[in-house]
């Protein structure tokens, strides 16, 4: 790939996770209008995008952007008020940014005319802030000191530009520059990496720069004015102390500073200061203190130091991977452990401890590096809920409800896959909470509630599953309604009795909806059917609890991961099948006495409790006759337990799991496959596309 479009595909990549950190800062200036630090997040996130957009031939994207940081930094000088117009302009200017990324190579805008409309938005705010020209590139504007509340800091600046700075338009002297009107300060070039004549090139930049800096406009407003060079350059900003901290104490001695600055080495400082006697000892041979006074002294000094440093939180630092690497690490991980699989089969079969003791070592460290690699792929599901705030947001003030959303376990971490796939059911169950699930203002008022409606968004891990909950707190479900549309939509007949439980999960058949009136919203009967199917294709399962005046909860429970899962091996005649092993619940056996007294239904009675059960082998047409006793794995999804009924339960498996082909994707009942350690393949069962038809049976 051409080193230009590498370059623009790593700002498109910088500017997508801008936009998204803008739309969560102004979401979250919308609850506090008054923080400053979420107003520099905003400000800092349109400066980027203008000036890397800049750089990397977005023309039209920097200019637009630079129109809306204007008036941002005017919104930072006190000039504008944070309002509601403000923001939701700000919003549709990170969507029109989004928009120009997707329509072309070089973010040429496609909709002038839109652009000019927000941008006119902007200065109608601010008439002064802009003009019909753009402006030049402008500077990082500067925190305006507060009269009689400023607290002035002392900066030490150590700039180290890279070799070929120049190349990238960027002159260091003029950052130089700009940093010292942040405030005043002392300047030091060095000049020490300049090479001879011989071996100097034109073009290259061999000064460095250590500045010594008393400002007033905050460590942020430093790192800015670098903000375009920080990745190539070496910026080291550290707040050595306040202004006022030099009149009250002595300052750090000269070895101490050239050693904080990395200048001087602290064993050579020793042995230049071994010529003359330690202070301690000058103190205790004039017998002005005794020698174990100097001992504790020393010892405080050291306990102190060792306090600091325990403090001192590690740094933390990250690398951005295409996720096509990733994908690829995790599939040779896959295979990694179908070859440990077939060595330990193959050891097991021979008496030799060294290999069998290799072989063990093998399987410990190809689990750990399993668990390391799946670890990378998980990402935290608070990634995609500022996306969720920005659709309740909008959503709400389309159909003029008041809604709040509130989230919880943000923190939870999820394969990214699974994320990935999971976000547009989420965003069709919230517009379905929106929508037909919290009242109108008026309407809940009178009810006695808030006129704002409440949505929560929980995350949480239970064992090898993360379990989602969304919870409104609007009108429910009438169950009587549901089965009513339901028959007047030949869904179920007119004689069906249904519990509450299976009247709402009514709402997931193809065709479904209760809605009186086709909108923008809903009212097609697309939508929950499509939730159904995307839940399980993740192996997933989803609940619906409702109470009717209350609200509802919707629960999602989800496998952590994709990729690879333990699963309990089983077996029907000659073929081998996996059951996930975080659905199962117990294996009991199922005789021909018990099969007999069920009188043909497909039913067993565990512990006072009737549990449906189907058998595979029926399911799948498999040939030749059932043993006489079989094997019942029961397992449990959303809550219901049902049977699956194999010939014999093999054990435990860790189960790679490999998508099948074309020809077999759309298998009733099968999810995937995998392969075993003898090499042959094993087929994965689709547990809640079979219970589907337990239920279908019992219907």
């Amino acid at each position: 790939m051409p080193h230009e479009d590498i370059n623009k595909q790593a700002f498109r990549e910088e500017a997508l996770d801008l936009l998204a950190e803008l739309e969560s800062a102004l979401l979250e200036l919308e609850e506090s209008p008054d923080d400053r630090a979420l107003l520099d997040r905003v400000f800092r996130a349109m400066h980027t995008i203008k000036g890397s957009g800049a750089m990397f031939g977005f023309d039209d994207i920097a200019s637009f952007t630079h129109e809306v940081e204007t008036v941002l930094d005017c919104v930072r000088n006190g000039e504008v008020k944070v309002c509601k117009e403000l923001l939701d302009l700000t919003l549709a200017a990170g969507d029109r940014i989004q928009d120009m990324l997707d329509s072309s190579e070089d973010g040429a805008d496609n909709n002038v005319e839109l652009s000019r409309q927000i941008v006119q938005g902007f200065r109608n705010l601010h008439p002064e802030s802009g003009s019909a020209e753009a402006e030049p590139e402008a500077a990082p504007a500067r925190p305006q000191k507060e009269a009689g509340n400023a607290r002035e800091e002392v900066y030490r600046v150590r700039f180290r530009p890279s070799h070929d700075i120049f190349l990238s338009g960027s002159n260091p002297v003029d950052l130089v520059s700009e940093l010292l009107e942040l405030g005043r300060g002392a300047v030091t070039c060095n000049l020490n990496d300049v090479p001879r004549l011989s071996e100097y090139e034109d073009e290259a930049c061999y000064a460095w720069w250590d500045i010594v800096l008393i400002s007033s406009a905050g460590r942020d407003a430093l790192k800015d004015v670098f903000i375009f060079v920080e990745d190539d350059s070496v910026i080291d900003i550290q707040t050595i102390d306040t202004e006022t901290g030099f009149e009250e104490e002595e300052y750090k001695r000269l070895g101490e500073i050239l050693i904080e600055r990395g200048d001087l080495k602290p064993e050579i400082l020793d042995r230049a200061l071994q010529a003359q006697k330690p202070l301690g000892t000058i103190l205790s041979d004039a017998g002005v203190v005794s020698r174990e006074q100097v001992s504790a002294a020393l010892k405080e000094q050291k306990v102190v130091k060792e306090l600091k440093s325990a403090r001192k939180p590690p740094e933390a630092s990250s690398i951005r991977v295409a996720a096509g690497k990733l994908d690829k690490l995790v599939d040779l991980v896959g295979e990694l452990v179908i070859v440990q699989a077939q060595i330990s089969q193959v050891v097991g079969e021979r008496n030799d401890q060294v290999l069998q003791s290799l072989a063990e070592e093998l399987e410990r460290l190809s689990d750990e590096l399993r668990d390391s690699t799946l670890g990378i792929r998980m990402l935290p599901i608070g990634t995609t809920f500022s996306r969720f705030s920005r659709l309740v947001r909008d959503l709400s003030g389309e159909l003029g409800k008041k809604i709040d959303l509130r989230t919880e376990g943000a923190e939870t971490e999820l394969d990214k896959t699974v994320i990935e796939r999971l976000g547009d059911p989420l965003v069709h169950l919230l517009r379905n909470s929106i929508d037909h699930g919290i009242e109108s203002p008026e309407k809940r008022a009178s009810l006695g509630k808030p006129e704002s409606g409440r949505i929560t968004l929980i995350a949480e891990h239970s064992g090898g599953d993360v379990i989602i909950s969304i919870i409104d707190d609007g009108k429910g479900m009438n169950p009587e309604v549901l089965r009513a549309k339901a028959v007047e939509k030949g869904i179920i007949g007119p004689d069906v009795e249904l519990t509450d439980k299976e009247c709402f999960k009514l709402i997931f058949e193809a065709g479904f909806s209760t809605a009186k009136a086709v909108t923008s919203v809903s009212g097609r009967g697309v939508g929950m059917d499509v939730v159904k199917r995307a839940i399980d294709s993740l192996r997933g399962s989803i609940d619906i609890d409702s109470r009717m005046g209350v609200g509802t909860t919707i629960t999602i429970k989800l496998p952590l991961t994709l990729a690879i899962i333990d699963g309990l091996q089983v077996k029907v005649g000659p073929e081998y099948y996996v059951i996930p092993l975080s659905l199962v619940e117990e294996c009991v056996e199922l005789n021909e006495s018990e099969r007999d007294g069920a009188k043909g239904r497909k039913i067993v009675r565990l512990r006072e409790e009737f549990v449906p059960y189907i058998k595979v082998r029926d399911w799948f047409r498999v040939d030749g006759k059932a043993p006489a006793i079989e094997q019942i794995v029961v397992t449990s999804v959303a809550g219901q337990r049902t049977g699956i009924v194999v010939d014999n339960v093999i054990g435990e498996h860790q189960t790679v799991i490999k998508s099948l082909g074309r020809v077999y994707r759309d298998v009733e009942g099968i999810s995937g496959a995998t392969i075993k350690g003898d090499g042959s393949m094993a087929l994965i069962l689709d547990v809640p596309r079979l219970i589907r038809d337990v239920e279908t049976t019992l219907a």
